[in-house]
């Protein structure tokens, strides 16, 4: 895939996409909980039952899209190729079949062609929650769209 290089200038406040399979749901919500006073200073998404868990045990505003097999992952892809989504949070179960599994393949696909942050698990969400890039600027490439 071609990609181009352009100077982006990721704004201060980033929105973070909140994404979590039933049996790693207990996990986000907790990750969330320890990150809360960093999560306060973003917009948040997530698909619904995600959000509205993460929204009850923080009482950090979660804006609820659809849930993940009714569309809500497909929500957050169009979000991430239209570039309102700055960082991915999905913690996934490697181990549990999805019913929805392509819809999550494909999720998983956008963000990296749109080349955003994706956390799939604890440690990784905390690394990048935690970075300094997180309030500074960033250089960035894109797809290269030149059709």
């Amino acid at each position: 895939m071609a990609r181009k290089t352009i100077e982006i200038q990721l704004k201060k406040i980033k929105t973070i996409a909140l994404v979590a399979h039933d049996n790693t749901k207990p996990e986000l919500v907790r990750w969330a909980k320890a990150n809360k006073e960093l999560l306060e200073e973003h917009e948040l998404v997530g698909t619904g039952h995600t959000a509205k868990q993460i929204h009850a045990a923080t009482g950090l505003r979660v804006v609820e899209l659809l849930p993940g097999p009714f569309g809500g992952d497909q929500q957050i892809g169009a979000l991430i190729a239209e570039g309102k989504i700055d960082l991915l949070v999905f913690f996934w179960d490697p181990l549990e079949a999805q019913p929805h599994d392509p819809d999550v393949k494909a999720l998983l696909r956008v963000a990296v062609t749109w080349n955003i942050l994706i956390a799939n698990d604890p440690i990784t969400a905390d690394f990048i929650i935690t970075s300094p890039y997180m309030t500074n600027d960033y250089t960035k490439t894109l797809p290269a769209l030149d059709f």
